[in-house]
Order: C-alpha cells, then structure tokens, then sequence
C-alpha cells in the first residue's frame, strides 16, 4: 500500500503575492511549508549545510551562525553556476525536511528552475502570477531595493509564461481579479479530486 501523501505545491516568480496567497490558504486551515524560510532555518542550523556553503562562497558568508544574506545574493547573481552550486547544496536538504514534515502543500519560488518538482513530485501545482511592473513595485517596497535591482531578480528566475505553462493552474493577483474566489475555486477542485488538504 502506497502510504505517500498528497502534495500540492504554489510556485511563481518573485514578487507575484504568494505570501498572501499563502495567508489566504491560512484562513481555509492549510499550512503551507515556506521553502524560503526552510531554507534560512536549515542554512542556520544545519552544521554540515554550514560547511558547505561556507567553503562555496566564502568565510564572509556566514558571521557566527547568521548568514550574511547580501553576501549569498552577490554570490547567486553573480553567475548561473554559482546559483546552481548553492541549489545543489540547499535544495536536497529542503526537499528531505518537507517530505518528512506532516504538510501536503508547499510554496517555493524555484520549483521549476531549479528543478525542485522533479525531488518532491508534486500532484498539483498552482502558479501565481501578476502583472510586472506590479511584481516590480512589491519588491522594491518590501524590500527597499532600487528598481533595477527588482528588475534583476525578476530576471534570474524562470519566465512568469513559463511557470504558467508548467503548472496545473494559474493564481491572478493582480489587484483586480477576486483572489479569495479563486481559491476556493482550487480547494473545491482538489476536494472533487480526492486530493486530501491539511
């Protein structure tokens, strides 16, 4: 008897609202795993993770047992294989402390870029996208970044299209489509599909 759980997994670019997205699922008694904030909590105490970071980018990348976020972001914009050196490192980790969590969904920026679908094999995934000069602005206000530093972001990950393409359904938030109605359209869909929801 296959006892594996149900997955469904939020992907889209940087600055497309899958926080919110997320605090609306809050409200429906689903908790999402934060693949980001996994990450940072695994980076922090997870000595061998350290390590291996430390001797990939360097001994400023660390000072104690807090990452030097600016440090790493210089190390991942830098070129596509530095990102795809810490990916190898961090992603396994990600993958393995999810999977043996008890939660079925998961958001996570990366999922395709980076292949991440391909280690947790998802049965759903949803996309939330938005206009970019929408993502560009949420950005830049919430993380006090210039506008061609947020473009730069934006750019280093997958296109928002093809995010679409490689997802079962699409999430607009736009600031005009009705966000709540939408996903309650997606949970009656995944109920009448008998995919079970934490």
């Amino acid at each position: 008897m296959n006892n594996r759980k149900s997955i469904v997994a939020l992907t889209g670019g940087i600055g497309s609202g899958k926080s919110y997205v997320c605090q609306l699922l809050r409200q429906h008694g689903i908790v999402v795993y934060d693949c980001d904030e996994a990450a940072k909590r695994l980076m922090r105490e997870d000595g061998q993770l350290r390590q291996q970071l430390t001797q990939l980018v360097g001994p400023d990348v660390y000072e104690g047992t807090k990452l030097q976020k600016s440090v790493l972001a210089q190390f991942l914009l830098a070129s596509e294989a530095n990102k795809q050196a810490v990916n190898d490192i961090v992603h396994p980790a990600v993958a393995t402390d999810f999977l043996q969590s008890p939660l079925q969904w998961i958001e996570s920026a990366i999922l395709f870029d980076a292949h991440f679908d391909r280690r947790i094999t998802p049965d759903k995934v949803i996309c939330v996208t938005a206009p970019l000069e929408i993502r560009v602005e949420r950005i830049m206000r919430r993380d006090g970044i210039s506008h061609e530093k947020a473009t730069a972001w934006i750019n280093s990950q997958m296109p928002q299209e093809e995010m679409v393409r490689l997802s079962d359904v699409e999430l607009v938030n736009d600031g005009k489509a009705n966000l709540p109605q939408q996903i309650e359209k997606i949970l009656e869909q995944l109920h009448h599909n008998h995919i079970l929801i934490i």
